[in-house]
């Protein structure tokens, strides 16, 4: 999904992790400036000074940190779909039947889409920047988390449970809707987070044609 441009203030990544009693290291605060600028002006456009100007870090000190502004495109990329692929794993093991297992899945995607809207604008947009092989890695891993949404949902349908023409096209959809989450949910706005997390979860298993009356999961 091609994802609009982030106002550069509007959607601040979060602070980067600290070590115990100081600021973050020099490396984080690259990464953190690194993923606002991306976010807010798109790869491109983005500069090694100006990701060290934000990072508080000028002139050449900054490579001694980072090797390349590719380099950081491809962290931010492989750790947003390692975070995706470990999150999903985790609620798919975490359910008791097809039913329950796609809707923690479709809620961890949800959920990880409202807090990380950063990475999503970046994952999304930025994926021809890579340069091989990370693109070819992060659209291999990018297919493993389709695919275990697809298997899902055709164990599904198997078993009676889900009734729908496509699991390829069914699980498009939900990931679609799990994205576009990125795109306008703000922590302050008119539905907490878990209220958007809960009802996408069962907008999942509709899209699933879950149909067995009177069940409510």
């Amino acid at each position: 999904m091609e994802s609009r441009k982030m106002d550069d203030q509007a959607r601040p990544h979060g602070p980067a992790p600290t070590p115990a009693g100081g600021r973050p290291d020099r490396g984080e605060r690259i990464r953190a400036a690194a993923l606002d600028l991306f976010a807010a002006r798109g790869y491109q456009l983005t500069t090694m000074d100006e990701i060290g100007e934000r990072a508080g870090i000028r002139g050449p000190s900054v490579y001694k940190h980072v090797r390349s502004k590719q380099d950081l495109l491809a962290g931010i990329m492989l750790r947003t779909m390692t975070a995706l692929l470990e999150d999903q794993q985790v609620a798919l093991d975490g359910g008791t039947d097809v039913e329950s297992r796609l809707r923690r899945a479709a809620e961890a995607h949800v959920r990880y889409h409202a807090r990380h809207a950063p990475e999503a604008f970046v994952g999304n947009r930025e994926i021809n920047s890579l340069d091989e092989p990370h693109r070819s890695d992060v659209l291999d891993r990018r297919a493993t988390y389709e695919r275990r949404l697809r298997q899902l949902i055709t164990d599904g349908v198997d078993l009676g449970r889900f009734r729908v023409p496509s699991a390829r096209l069914a699980s498009y959809a939900i990931l679609d809707m799990g994205i576009g989450v990125a795109m306008w949910f703000r922590p302050d706005g008119e539905f907490t987070e878990d209220e958007v997390v809960r009802q996408y979860g069962e907008m999942a298993l509709r899209i699933a044609g879950h149909h067995q009356a009177g069940s409510h999961i």
